[in-house]
């Protein structure tokens, strides 16, 4: 049976096991090495509200929060795109 991908679609190298971690938006538990996990600022404060209040010189803390997805809810948002075979050999990466 023909491998689709070198590494099997995980990062996981010699490592041997890895742990396993639930995916924040559908609750599977996947593979710490094959979950999509993406960093993104987050302010509590509304945009418009914060850009106001910056003008004044308020000090608006934003916060850094790691999402980890699943491969089916990574290319559902869009966060990871369906490549073509040929495609899928190269490193470059749109994340």
């Amino acid at each position: 049976m023909p491998k689709k991908r070198e590494n099997r679609g995980r990062r996981k190298g010699d490592k041997g096991h890895v742990g396993y971690i639930t995916c924040d938006n559908c609750g599977a538990r996947i593979p710490e090495d094959k979950a999509i996990c993406v960093t993104r600022p987050y302010s509590l404060v509304d945009a418009t509200l914060a850009a106001e209040l910056e003008k004044k010189g308020a000090i608006i803390p934003r916060y850094s929060v790691t999402k980890c997805y699943c491969i089916n809810c990574a290319v559902h948002f869009g966060i990871v795109k369906i490549r073509a075979e040929n495609e899928r050999k190269s490193r470059a990466t749109s994340f």
